[in-house]
């Protein structure tokens, strides 16, 4: 009876021992495949944004990372001094990283992304008509694919190249009542934008710079 006591306790242990083995493998792994998805060491790029959404000038910065299928986006970050969107500003940055690093293809938050519209109005920039702040970030988004390589301007030019092949009669009925209304609206005063400060459409552009003709406000104050 002693020795099966003792040969008992000897098996007791050794299964202790296994369990911690195994325990202390299946943590080194985790470790391990969370290392591997977000490395401690990125490359980024970072974008100054000025919109006529916002008051501030906004600092985007996106990072990405060399995988087996590729190089991909992996994060993206938007600060600013304007504290009162800040919470906003998180919100926006979790969702599209969440979407960066589980995606298969994160390109379809571009499009999402220029489909908010913002309920005071666009705005033109550079001779491009922007839907929304969101719109702006997308366009970034877009643009630090270029840089970085995930994606090259000339299947863009493609896809532009079969837009405008597209008659107006088989464009959709959304963008032929915008242009309509732009077009036949002679109430709509075109050469002024938003005002980030009061809202209001009487945002000029004087010698390069950004009056309001209400408010006062000018973005070459800052």
């Amino acid at each position: 009876m002693i020795e099966l006591n003792k040969k008992s306790t000897i098996v007791e242990l050794k299964n202790k021992e296994k369990s911690s083995e195994t325990s202390g493998q299946n943590s080194s792994q985790k470790k391990q495949s969370s290392s591997a998805s977000r490395p401690k060491v990125v490359d980024a790029k970072v974008y100054k944004v000025k919109s006529a959404f916002v008051k501030n000038s906004v600092f985007i910065t996106l990072s990405y990372v060399n995988t087996e299928s590729g190089r991909r986006p992996i994060e993206i970050f938007i600060n600013s001094k304007d504290l009162n969107r800040a919470p906003e500003y998180v919100v926006l940055t979790r969702l599209i990283s969440a979407i960066f690093r589980r995606a298969t293809d994160p390109m379809f938050i571009l499009e999402e992304l220029h489909g908010i519209h913002d309920p005071n109005g666009g705005s033109f920039k550079e001779g491009r008509y922007y839907h929304s702040f969101y719109a702006e970030v997308a366009e970034t988004i877009e643009q630090f694919f270029f840089d970085v390589g995930i994606t090259s301007k000339e299947d863009s030019k493609k896809d532009k190249e079969q837009l405008d092949q597209i008659p107006n009669e088989e464009m959709p009925e959304l963008v032929e009542k915008a242009a309509e209304t732009l077009l036949n609206n002679d109430s709509m005063n075109l050469e002024f934008k938003i005002c980030p400060s009061c809202s209001s459409k009487s945002l000029k552009t004087e010698n390069g710079c950004d009056s309001c003709m209400e408010c006062g406000y000018s973005k070459c104050d800052k």
